[in-house]
């Protein structure tokens, strides 16, 4: 037999399994919503010693897989949701869950025959796109005392842990500086700054990557070549690689390598142990040109350029800059250097100021404010501790969300916390007394609007119908769960990221739509 037979389900009976696998996995990741979420206890072979316990709703998610081939596919379309809104603004994966739940229940149950479903999903997308620009105009910017608030908010109510977020930001700089997360070899949690850059770059071959879990390579006390010609064959670069090599050093390579290259290097990654990473250069034309510039001046290496009459089979050792540590994932690179500021870079940095100023476009100032920010800007990193690895774990998934939760918050401002904003965007009367598709995607919406919220109040054991005959939504007017109290959720610090918000309404409306408009299921 030169095929694998399939197994085919329809209709009713193929949505009935679909619905389950998503109750299931739902059922274990929206336990954990709100400040009185419970943990989920989870065993995996992929976690140090086999257990972990966690409120993080992306790793609860990830970690379900289900027996009945249709109900896991269906576990897998709602990790899709959790990924992507993991991925675009770190944190808001089980309100995604949350909401592609509401979504899909509600949908099977309120479309019927006769209704044209692409039509109904048509409107569905319409009602979110208002949504989320609503949610845009009520963003509020952040300051100071509200990103504590985010981030407190985000490592559940842990003001200690808001603290330390919040001031490490505040060191780094909320514009120019990046705050990243590693496990402390202490039962204590501490950060701690240190100067470096980020660059938009990421690596040329997942082959390079040694931390799995995160998906990154990360090099300390690494050597760095910085060039703007492609380097061909590894003979153009036998004078650095030869006493790289031979004193196990780590080499990142910033500048583009044919595939052969790439893949040599990869090769002796996995196979010899060689410590090697390489990303391409950062932006195009002359601004990558000037970026590359001030990545050497900062890291202490040679420019190797063609515009300065360099030739990169001369390179050797000495024209290698260094760094103290790496970290280089699928789309960017952060570069953390231990030295002070130079005379040189002080110079430099005084020289742009001056470009800035004199700067005819917008376009160009902005890009001038970008590689002073690189040249100024520091790498805080917090050090999650704890008194066993269960706890480590636990307290990392909290961290890392607070500080994506942040991050988030930097870039498009903040939303009344609690459900209350997505709940504000609900417009019953739109559809009141009408069936056809547009009432029914209208309701739909309404439904899932209001389950964030909903799930919040049952995780705290409260009546969500109670809660909200107290509440006009007047502005940002909710219920505080923690502290048993009405008022402003924003004047109570209970906010969330707009960025994450969208996100997550974004992705569940794209992956519940999809099930929705289902009606054969092809599984192995």
């Amino acid at each position: 037999m030169n095929y694998q037979p399939k197994n085919l389900s329809f209709d009713d009976k193929a949505r009935e399994r679909l619905v389950s696998g998503i109750s299931q996995i739902a059922k274990a990741v929206k336990s954990t919503l709100g400040p009185r979420g419970r943990t989920v206890l989870i065993e995996s072979n992929d976690i140090v010693n086999g257990i972990t316990v966690t409120k993080d709703g992306v790793t609860v998610a990830r970690s379900i897989d289900l027996l009945d081939p249709v109900e896991n596919l269906a576990v897998r379309i709602v990790k899709e949701a959790a990924d992507r809104t993991a991925l675009s603004s770190g944190d808001g994966t089980t309100t995604a869950i949350v909401l592609t739940e509401a979504i899909v229940m509600e949908g099977l149950r309120l479309i019927e025959p006769h209704h044209n479903v692409t039509e109904v999903i048509r409107e569905i997308n319409k009602q979110a796109q208002k949504v989320i620009e609503s949610l845009d105009k009520q963003s509020i910017k952040v300051n100071q005392k509200k990103l504590q608030d985010v981030a407190t908010i985000s490592a559940n109510n842990d003001e200690e842990i808001g603290k330390v977020i919040a001031d490490t930001y505040k060191k780094v700089g909320l514009k120019s500086g990046v705050v990243t997360v590693e496990k402390s070899q202490t039962p204590q949690t501490t950060s701690e700054v240190t100067h470096g850059m980020q660059l938009d770059r990421g690596y040329t071959s997942p082959l390079f990557v040694n931390d799995q879990r995160r998906d990154e390579c990360i090099l300390e006390d690494v050597h760095v070549l910085v060039t703007d010609q492609e380097i061909s064959n590894l003979i153009s670069i036998e004078g650095v690689l030869k006493q790289v090599i031979n004193e196990q050093k780590k080499l990142l390579i910033i500048g583009t390598c044919s595939t052969n290259v790439i893949n040599t290097l990869a090769a002796n990654v996995v196979r010899n142990g060689l410590k090697f990473c390489n990303i391409i250069p950062p932006d195009f034309g002359y601004r990558k040109h000037e970026l590359m510039g001030d990545i050497a001046l900062a890291l202490g290496a040679t420019y190797l350029s063609e515009q300065t009459g360099d030739n990169i089979q001369f390179a050797n050792f000495s024209d290698l800059g260094h760094a103290q540590k790496v970290i280089v994932s699928r789309d960017k690179t952060i570069i953390i250097r231990n030295e002070e500021y130079t005379d040189e870079i002080k110079q430099r940095v005084e020289e742009l100021e001056v470009q800035r100023d004199e700067a005819p476009q917008k376009q160009d100032k902005d890009f001038i404010s970008k590689r002073i920010a690189g040249l100024q800007g520091a790498i805080g990193v917090i050090y999650v501790g704890g008194n066993s690895d269960i706890e480590q774990k636990e307290l990392y998934d909290r961290v890392d969300d607070a500080v994506c939760a942040v991050k988030s918050a930097l870039e498009e401002g903040i939303l009344p916390g609690g459900g209350v904003a997505l709940y504000s965007n609900v417009c019953e009367d739109d559809f009141i007394g009408k069936e056809d598709e547009k009432s029914v995607a209208c309701r739909i919406m309404c439904s899932a609007l209001k389950a964030p919220m909903a799930q919040i109040m049952d995780n705290a054991g409260l009546d969500v119908d109670d809660v909200i005959s107290e509440i006009a939504f007047d502005g940002s007017l909710g219920y505080d769960v923690k502290n048993n109290q009405y008022g402003d959720m924003i004047d109570m610090g209970i906010v969330d990221p707009a960025k994450v918000t969208k996100n997550a309404l974004q992705n569940a409306v794209s992956v519940a739509t999809t099930i929705l408009s289902t009606n054969a299921i092809v599984t192995l």
